[in-house]
């Protein structure tokens, strides 16, 4: 758990060391708003292993 301008988040110890350095940004735009969030973990080429795409 961390705070950062005024938010405090909370992230699981180890998924936080695989995934830093992380930035989250509360973003608008004519599609609406949301949160950007980007890190150094890479992204996978597929779905993933618990989906049927």
């Amino acid at each position: 758990m961390f705070d950062a301008m005024g938010l405090t988040y909370i992230i699981e110890k180890e998924f936080y060391n695989t995934i830093k350095p992380v930035k989250i940004d509360f973003v608008k735009s004519s599609f609406g708003s949301g949160f950007s969030i980007s890190s150094s973990m890479q992204k996978s080429n597929s779905c993933g292993g618990s989906c049927s795409c």
